[in-house]
């Protein structure tokens, strides 16, 4: 008979396998010696030990499914309790066991990872359906259809949730899209109504445009393409094509009117510069008759000179009124002589004030007096009123004194 610590054989070639419950029967051996035996069985039980270590790799390394990982634990299990092998049977069953209870946890891990992953799903999908009703109402026609159609993207990657929810959202996105597709589709038919409105209306003022091209009547046919600017530009845009063509054609038109305008108006300012160097040489000839000493002789020379101005044309706009100014001042400085000289001269203008300075002095006598008999009777008060209005008095005769000199004394 042969034996180790797991098992023996006995003389029969029966093998044993030692458990805790006594021993079992492994088998029987006949064609060798019982060391033979032993070891044969032994070799099987290695066989489940290393079964055993790859499920236990395969468990905590793979995806395994846990269904899977049953069914190899359980025909691992029935092998090592039908005893064909020699070995510490009870260690395989306590690993098995740590396996089951290990790919239990697994499964527990991987519902709980599920049922987080369906809310994690089910919390962007319902983010994606917001997002979608939101932009339903967009006028943001291109940047808003790009977006959906990222949406819809980003929703094939999600997990399908359960059947009930998944099929609820869907219907509310592809409701939301719809929605938005049919008001920009709506849109756009509006768009093009209007662009064709555009194109008639265009067509029309580019019609005008044309004919005007080649008037002459400067300031008004400005003024008209000034106004079909203003028009064109509230008549909105055409389709591009169409716009673009009739706005070559607008520009066109405007650029022959308004080049023709610019050499006449060239020529026209030539000959305002001349006439601008022409009146600068009279103003200073007018200016030399300042100050005026001789008023006769200056009225004849500024005539003259007024007369040679008037048969000169017009000069640039920006230079008249510096120009005209300063032949105004020296007319003006002429005509404040001629009242000067009319003033001195005039006999009823010398009367009335020989008269008011009379007025004044009788006036300003009286006063004195007055003024005297106040001090002398001790009357401070009402003398000191009267200096002060006797003050005033004197000050308009002597402005009336100084007016009456300009008459020759």
């Amino acid at each position: 008979m042969s034996s180790d610590p797991w098992g023996r054989v006995d003389e029969t070639g029966t093998v044993y396998v030692r458990t805790a419950d006594g021993e079992q029967v492994v088998g029987s051996w006949q064609a060798g010696s019982p060391e033979e035996a032993l070891a044969y069985f032994e070799r099987k039980y290695e066989g489940l030990v290393v079964e055993i270590g790859l499920l236990e790799r395969r468990v905590r390394t793979t995806d395994l499914s846990a269904k899977d990982a049953m069914t190899a634990i359980d025909h691992l299990r029935t092998q090592v309790d039908e005893h064909h092998a020699v070995g510490d049977l009870a260690a395989l069953r306590e690993r098995l066991d740590k396996l089951v209870s290990t790919v239990e946890s697994r499964r527990e891990e991987r519902k709980a990872a599920k049922a987080k992953q369906s809310e994690e799903a089910r919390t962007a999908k319902e983010a994606l359906v917001a997002e979608a009703e939101e932009l339903a109402a967009s006028e943001q026609w291109r940047s808003a259809g790009e977006r959906l159609r990222s949406l819809v993207d980003t929703w094939k990657g999600l997990p399908r949730l359960d059947r009930k929810t998944d099929d609820e959202l869907w219907h509310r996105f592809s409701h939301a899209r719809s929605a938005f597709s049919k008001r920009r589709k709506a849109h756009f038919a509006s768009l093009d109504a209007q662009r064709e409105e555009a194109r008639k209306t265009k067509e029309k003022l580019v019609a005008e445009a044309e004919a005007l091209s080649g008037s002459t009547d400067w300031g008004p046919t400005a003024a008209r393409y000034r106004d079909l600017m203003t028009e064109w530009k509230a008549a909105g845009r055409a389709q591009r094509e169409a716009e673009d063509e009739l706005w070559t054609r607008f520009r066109g038109a405007q650029d022959v009117f308004f080049q023709a305008r610019s050499e006449v108006f060239a020529e026209r300012d030539a000959e305002q510069q001349s006439n601008l160097t022409l009146k600068e040489e009279l103003v200073i000839e007018a200016e030399k008759l300042l100050p005026i000493t001789d008023l006769k002789a200056a009225r004849a020379a500024f005539r003259s000179v007024n007369e040679r101005w008037e048969a000169i044309g017009h000069v640039p706009r920006d230079a008249r009124p510096k120009i005209e100014g300063r032949m105004h001042a020296v007319e003006r400085a002429i005509q404040e002589a001629e009242e000067a000289e009319w003033r001195r001269t005039n006999p009823e203008a010398r009367a009335r004030a020989a008269g008011l300075t009379g007025q004044l002095q009788s006036a300003v006598d009286k006063l004195q007096e007055q003024v005297d008999k106040a001090r002398a009777a001790g009357n401070d008060a009402k003398a000191d009123k009267l200096a002060k209005e006797l003050e005033g008095r004197k000050a308009l005769l002597d402005q009336a004194l100084k007016g009456l000199e300009e008459f020759g004394g």
